[in-house]
């Protein structure tokens, strides 16, 4: 085996990118078996922990600096090894800018079958990874790797963020409206990709989209006057659904979610009547299920809204009359969607009335 030989990184992977996480129930089980680990924090300078399950953690250093510490890594979503590494890098990435952070420095996070597949393609791997942190301004400074029967790349991140500005996913208000910053629809896509019937050009798209950095979100909600950004999280793993019911269980609302305004990859539609849906998109919508009043919409669009996202857009929590500003802010900033998805309401914290 070389690594000229057309080798596909996606049959040597289980689950396809982040499509691959435990589902939160099983984050839930497995966490409310360690003894002590949700137990309330006694530093006050660690502004942001364990406890709303967050996208990063952050601590503070000083009153005008505290860093963001966040890892992620996953198997391949793409065959292109330098892809891959690119949206490995992307996704991880992604945790400082939903905290408002800049990243700073990067470990790599490598399990490679050394017997398996040719270094070279491992190579290609960290180099995506690296071109990627180095466009974000920061450093790769090393890294740890293992033998593991099936390869994941990810990284280990530290950022930089202002105390004073720091997003969490537990601060949104009522009446805040909903703005998401990439459309959806990559979990169907790296499915198809994974089965061998994901048309190349939708291929291109769903990675143009991966390898999309958060900085412009982050710096079109920090335009905003301080205060107007309430709570913000990014889209990954647990799709739109999960990790707006994360934002809404934190903050203690509800939310009304319009499904007609949110933005969706051209032609993932087709692939979804053809089943192409991934399992953690499956254990995803089953986490939400109890939670969302469907309103009678179809099952291909609840699972659409539950699709497990690698390195998706921001969801935002805006003060509603800044929403406007917010949408012309990602506009300038070349974002790949703007919209305005829903709104957050007083109710049964974490619970979601979806409108076809």
């Amino acid at each position: 085996m070389t690594a000229t030989a057309p080798i596909r990184l996606t049959t040597f992977s289980h689950g396809a990118g982040c499509a691959c996480k435990l589902s939160p129930t099983d984050l839930r089980t497995v966490l409310g078996l360690v003894r002590g680990l949700g137990d309330a924090p006694t530093d006050p300078n660690l502004l942001v922990g364990l406890d709303t399950s967050d996208d990063a953690a952050v601590y503070r250093l000083r009153d005008d600096l505290a860093i963001v510490v966040t890892t992620d890594f996953f198997t391949p979503i793409v065959d292109d090894p330098y892809d891959w590494g690119r949206i490995a890098a992307t996704n991880a990435l992604s945790d400082v800018y939903a905290m408002g952070g800049a990243p700073l420095l990067a470990l790599n996070i490598v399990a490679w079958p050394r017997e398996g597949l040719p270094f070279e393609l491992l190579a290609r791997v960290l180099d995506g990874g690296n071109d990627v942190v180095r466009a974000a301004g920061a450093l790769v400074g090393g890294g740890h790797s293992i033998d593991d029967a099936e390869p994941k790349f990810g990284l280990a991140v530290v950022g930089t963020v202002d105390p004073a500005r720091v997003f969490t996913n537990r601060d949104a208000r009522a009446g805040d409206a909903l703005v998401l910053t990439k459309p959806i629809g990559l979990g169907v896509i790296s499915t198809a990709l994974k089965r061998d019937a994901a048309p190349p050009e939708l291929v291109a798209d769903a990675i143009r989209v991966m390898t999309t950095l958060n900085a412009g979100a982050r710096d079109a909600a920090l335009a905003l006057d301080a205060g107007a950004v309430h709570a913000a999280t990014d889209v990954t793993g647990f799709g739109l659904l999960g990790h707006l019911r994360e934002l809404l269980a934190g903050s203690g609302l509800a939310a009304d979610l319009d499904a007609r305004a949110v933005p969706v990859i051209d032609g993932v539609r087709a692939l979804l009547a053809d089943g192409m849906v991934a399992g953690g998109t499956q254990r995803n919508h089953a986490f939400v299920d109890d939670s969302v009043d469907w309103n009678g919409l179809a099952l291909d669009e609840q699972l659409l809204l539950a699709d497990a996202q690698t390195s998706g857009g921001l969801l935002l929590a805006v003060a509603p009359d800044a929403a406007d500003a917010l949408v012309r802010e990602l506009d300038a900033r070349g974002a790949l969607a703007s919209a305005v998805v829903g709104y957050t309401r007083a109710g049964d914290p974490g619970t979601i009335s979806v409108r076809g």
